[in-house]
């Protein structure tokens, strides 16, 4: 095969040859067993040399797709001219006040806003009410800085005091300050190096905060008082095992506050009096290995002899999880009792207490669902309008409130925001995403399909396309453009959901279809299971198989199917590229997971412990060094087939964060080399941000371009350069 086969026309020639790092040999050793690591020095963002790398990257990566920068421009403008840029998010009443968020046209963050409840309602012709108070403009904060990231945003009991968190750089290391909302000033402390959580004590002066440790472990809770110095600031609790994060909240009822300690398989919740900030945090239940478990508390009402009670979401003795509950007076174990038994297929996922009720968040099916109890015995659930979709709990700070607020959506319904009387059963909608311009999800399609798994497993894919340009199976020679995407890691399920920047490429006749794979949560506790540990090879060939029922199936084909996926999504890219090259046109693994043998046999790198279980523990188990070296996407890059013929991986667009502290910049950058080196036709670009971490882009205008760049490269990719969106057809 030549090395001009997967170019576009304007690159064969016209291009220097891509950046090539100097090899250095370096050999990884554990069991017996050498790896040589020709990239390892990659490593090192201090040592001049890698920038100059990265940048060279970059520029290539530019160079080579400049003939798309129109198309850039066409996305970008495509997708802006859908969003209201000026809009205003749903009030949340807490007390005596209504919250809400703003975004204003030209500016690239939110506006977080307040006004007192029982004003004027309505969304105002200019975006905002005359009785508004600003609690935080974000871009007043971001300034000129290249990135911008709010951590933490609490309001104190008494809504006089702000807490809030900003990091600058990506690496997920924020600054705390406080700010007097009558007055409008900070207070003149800050808190350096602080985390994700933070709980205000009920005196509206004491705050809890986390720190994390060398690795990027939440480890430690603080106590902070407003308006002292911090040095004087107590350490409440500090966790030492390494497997274990540390986290803070409040109850629902603001009675307690909880500081939880979670390794991947196993819980400790310690519980505070939020009356009481400078007592000590008492052990709600010890762990126990394997337990899982979190709490909230009821207060009831005593007024009706109701006492105050605990609620106990677990898997003990279920692996789908149940719940219990358990007198605030008598909080032992020996007390627990069974209010909710688990369920067959049904995954209990969260609870929410009300004064009169008790909300379950539920999935059955590979979906999402809301069961509401109440305390007289009563029961119902909150209906999907269509299938697939996805239905989960809003903004409900309130306790003493009959109504539920929730929110839906589908791969053709846009965010919905309703609120549920659960008195009446009745819900009203309160406010649908606007999508600008000629959208009618009338004309667009989305349904379930199943793949078969190499084990027989049925795996579900969620679709959408528009009909009138993507016949379906069998409907049209060779099928139709096809992105499909995947994660299927830590039980997250990627859950159907509308995105108006998805239009650009539905209505050039795409299919967008999500493989709900082994290794996410989708399909129950088991799902997951069953794609972690040894079984991770699973999450791989389910997604090939997904891949393979597109194909078979007629929706698409091997030169028209495109695979995308993040973190470890992109290390999904990588396994899927070393299992099936032939299968797909193009992939793009956005800041992937792809050394993750050599990544989870160092303990000095930021979460490496706590990964162990997730995905085990290479160092003392040789059975997990081998699995995982058998699937790492760095260690099984393809030179040659069977049969001494060379392998030809997709076009790949790989991406990188300078100051991820999650997954490692280097990892793309090494991935990116070994391919190349694999086979000089492979056609690989690596882009890097070099003022952002994991998440890519801060500000939302930098997001949408970026996202029209990703789908320039994936235009380009398949010869649809030119193609450009089909107006709706006429009703």
């Amino acid at each position: 095969m030549s090395d001009q086969s997967n170019q576009r026309p304007h690159e064969a020639g016209e291009l220097p040859p891509p950046p090539q790092a100097e090899r250095r040999p370096f050999d990884v050793v554990a069991h017996g067993d050498v790896r040589t690591d020709d990239w390892y020095w990659l490593r090192d963002k201090d040592d001049p040399e890698v920038i100059e790398y990265l940048r060279a990257e970059n520029a290539y990566t530019e160079a080579v797709l400049a003939p798309t920068r129109d198309l850039q421009e066409q996305l970008f403008t495509e997708i802006v001219a859908r969003i209201e840029e000026t809009d205003l998010s749903v009030p949340v009443r807490k007390g005596d006040w209504l919250y809400y968020g703003r975004t204003v046209e030209g500016s690239n963050y939110g506006i977080h806003c307040r006004r007192p409840a029982g004003s004027a309602t309505g969304d105002p012709s200019d975006g905002r009410f005359d009785d508004e108070m600003v609690v935080l403009d974000e871009n007043l904060l971001a300034g000129n800085s290249d990135y911008f990231a709010l951590g933490n945003l609490g309001i104190s009991p008494d809504h006089r005091h702000l807490a809030y968190s900003t990091d600058l750089t990506g690496a997920e290391r924020y600054t705390m300050f406080f700010r007097d909302l009558k007055t409008g000033l900070d207070s003149h402390e800050s808190l350096a190096d602080t985390s994700y959580g933070m709980a205000w004590a009920n005196d509206n002066r004491t705050v809890f905060y986390v720190r994390v440790d060398d690795a990027m472990r939440p480890f430690q809770l603080w106590r902070h008082r407003v308006g002292t110095d911090p040095a004087d600031d107590v350490l409440v609790v500090e966790e030492p095992d390494d497997h274990y994060f540390l986290g803070v909240s409040r109850t629902k009822d603001d009675a307690f506050i909880l500081c939880s300690l979670d390794s991947r398989l196993t819980s400790e919740v310690l519980v505070l009096d939020a009356n009481n900030p400078e007592g000590e945090f008492c052990i709600f239940a010890p762990r126990q290995h394997g337990i899982e478990y979190g709490i909230d508390h009821d207060r009831g009402d005593p007024d009706r002899g109701q006492g105050g009670r605990f609620l106990i979401l677990t898997n003990e003795d279920a692996e789908d999880f149940r719940l219990l509950e358990v007198s605030d007076d008598q909080p032992g174990r020996e007390n627990w009792r069974e209010i909710v038994p688990a369920r067959s297929g049904v995954r209990l996922e969260n609870v929410e207490p009300f004064r009169n009720h008790l909300v379950l968040f539920e999935r059955q099916g590979g979906e999402t669902q809301v069961r509401i109890l109440g305390r007289d015995g009563s029961e119902s659930t909150l209906e999907a309008p269509e299938h697939p979709s996805t239905i989960w709990g809003g903004a409900n700070p309130e306790y003493d409130t009959e109504t539920l607020r929730y929110e839906y959506t589908s791969l053709i319904t846009p965010r919905s925001v309703l609120d549920y009387s659960m008195d009446s059963g009745q819900s009203a909608l309160l406010k649908r995403q606007k999508v600008l311009g000629d959208f009618d999800p009338a004309f667009y399609r989305t349904e379930r399909l199943w793949a078969t798994a190499d084990d027989g497993t049925a795996v579900p894919m969620s679709l959408v396309y528009r009909p009138d340009l993507v016949r379906g199976p069998g409907g049209q020679d060779g099928g139709a453009p096809c992105l499909l995407y995947g994660y299927g890691s830590y039980e997250h399920s990627v859950d159907p959901t509308f995105s108006s920047l998805r239009l650009s490429l539905l209505d050039r006749g795409f299919i967008f279809a999500i493989a709900h794979i082994r290794g996410g949560g989708e399909m129950g506790r088991s799902w997951y299971e069953n794609g972690k540990f040894a079984a991770k090879p699973n999450t791989f060939t389910d997604f090939v198989a997904c891949a393979r029922q597109l194909v078979d199936a007629g929706w698409t084909s091997p030169e028209q199917l495109v695979a995308r996926g993040g973190s470890a999504g992109g290390l999904l890219m990588g396994a899927v590229a070393n299992l099936a090259p032939e299968l797909f046109a193009a992939i793009v693994a956005e800041v992937p997971f792809v050394d993750c043998l050599t990544t989870i046999l160092d303990p000095s790198l930021p979460l490496t412990v706590t990964e162990w279980e997730e995905w085990g523990n290479p160092v003392e188990d040789e059975a997990i060094y081998e699995v995982m070296k058998s699937y790492s996407p760095y260690d099984n890059v393809r030179a040659r087939h069977d049969d001494g013929t060379g392998v030809r991986y997709p076009r790949i667009l790989a991406t990188g964060g300078l100051s991820d502290p999650r997954v490692g910049f280097w990892e793309p950058a090494k991935w990116v080399q070994r391919l190349r080196a694999a086979n000089p036709a492979n056609r690989v670009l690596l882009k890097t941000e070099m003022s952002a971490g994991h998440g890519g882009p801060s500000g939302r205008y930098d997001a949408w371009r970026d996202e029209s760049f990703v789908y320039a490269f994936i235009l380009d990719a398949l010869g649809l350069v030119d193609t450009l969106p089909m107006p709706l057809p006429t009703a």
